[in-house]
């Protein structure tokens, strides 16, 4: 079973579809097999791939709509193991149509159970907002990524969005938990970047991640040219810092699920 994990923050401007589409990719670099699910309606993540659709191609609205099933949906990228199911302008208009729909918010969950085994991460970009794209997002996975700039107000918000998250863990997704809060953007010559990252570290324990991604002009670079920084410059400090990220998913993945299998032979004793 592919492990879950939504790049979510409601305010915008803080690297999340930067770092959904660097961490798939970097992960995918690996060897594991990734899927990019791109909520967003900006289609961001779709463009950052190199990807534009035609008018017969499908992406996550018609998944979402019950208009296509997983396989017509999902198409590969220029990276060997990554594959994406696109947003489409479509997708703009998918919380007013499912707003009256039943089980409107476990919609994306229910597309995700049908997926392919072999999968072993899927990342889903979300807008920078609380709607139902996002709450379904949050709903289908395991765990929520939280990129935030070393600022105050970024600081600020990420306090109510984590009560958010446990107001959803508590009615809709009890095993929703939170991957990990991550620095982005962050320069390191400032000082007011410094005494945020102790705050978040004082007050959010042990939620803050090891990496932190830098202020890098080639990440800011990269999606114009619909690639993937390791793509297009492998050699800066933005990609360094997302090969990193990369790996501390896939090891803390791999200390969850040897927890949870030593949970469950405990409990089976």
């Amino acid at each position: 079973m592919p492990k879950i994990i939504c790049v979510a923050n409601q305010k915008g401007g803080v690297g999340k579809t930067t770092t959904a589409i660097n961490l798939s990719a970097c992960i995918a670099l690996s060897g594991k097999k990734v899927l990019l699910v791109d909520v967003d309606p900006q289609s961001n993540a779709t463009a950052g791939l190199g990807l534009f659709l035609n008018d017969s191609q499908m992406g996550i609205y018609d998944l979402l709509t019950g208009n296509a099933d997983m396989e017509q949906v999902t198409h590969p990228t220029a990276i060997d193991n990554l594959f994406v199911i696109p947003s489409t302008v479509d997708l703009a208009g998918a919380e007013i149509e499912l707003v009256n729909q039943e089980h409107r918010e476990t919609r994306l969950k229910a597309a995700l159970s049908q997926l392919d085994p072999r999968y072993e991460f899927v990342i889903i970009d979300c807008p920078p907002s609380l709607g139902l794209l996002t709450l379904n997002a949050l709903t289908a996975s395991h765990s929520v990524l939280i990129p935030t700039q070393a600022e105050y107000y970024s600081m600020q918000g990420l306090g109510r969005f984590i009560q958010t998250i446990k107001m959803i863990k508590g009615s809709l997704n009890k095993e929703l938990r939170i991957e990990g809060i991550l620095l982005t953007m962050f320069d390191g010559r400032t000082s007011l970047a410094h005494q945020v990252r102790e705050q978040i570290r004082k007050y959010f324990k042990n939620s803050l991640l090891d990496t932190i991604i830098p202020r890098n002009i080639r990440l800011s670079e990269a999606p114009s040219h619909g690639k993937p920084i390791f793509l297009y410059d492998n050699r800066s400090k933005g990609a360094d810092a997302y090969i990193e990220l990369a790996r501390e998913i896939i090891a803390r993945s791999k200390k969850i699920a040897a927890t949870s299998t030593l949970e469950t032979s405990e409990t089976a004793s």
